[in-house]
């Protein structure tokens, strides 16, 4: 089901995925994502899997995962609405560098590979912000992981 909600463009908007793109652009990507729902328990993405696509939290909690050498399973954060993830496979192709398994019933909004080169395609101008805005949150999450690392304290813990 692709997303229509009057009330998305806002909400979009507000996301650090979709800010500074104009209106035009904006109901582009909003034709190319698919509204996908998850009950308390299911796993939306695993760690290790072929990923073509990231997702845009709509509504509920999600537990991001990693397992380690050890075979223990690691908390990395949670995601809750606004935030994304799965945009590492669109940036590198590589598989899923987490699981991610939904803690409430969850909403999220489906962008693949293959609908974001579409936008390349069809607005250059957009698509350029939407991989600064990745970039811009791919550098908050590695500033936040080095903090952690050095025992830095580190706002917003968690996410």
């Amino acid at each position: 089901m692709t997303a229509s909600a009057p009330d998305l463009k806002a909400f979009l908007l507000a996301t650090p995925f979709f800010g500074g793109l104009t209106d035009s652009s904006l109901d582009l990507l909003i034709s190319m994502l698919v509204e996908c729902s998850f009950d308390v328990g299911a796993t939306v993405v695993a760690e290790g899997e072929p990923g073509r696509s990231m997702f845009i939290v709509k509504s509920g909690r999600l537990a991001v995962s990693k397992q380690a050498t050890s075979g223990s399973v690691i908390p990395i954060s949670v995601l809750e609405p606004g935030d994304f993830f799965g945009e590492m496979t669109l940036i590198e192709m590589q598989n899923r560098s987490a699981t991610v398994v939904a803690e409430s019933p969850t909403v999220l909004y489906e962008l693949t590979a293959q609908k974001l080169y579409a936008c390349y395609k069809a607005d250059i101008h957009a698509y350029v912000i939407v991989l600064q805005n990745i970039n811009r949150e791919l550098c908050r999450r590695l500033r936040r992981s080095d903090d952690r690392l050095t025992g830095h304290q580190v706002g917003g813990e968690g996410r």
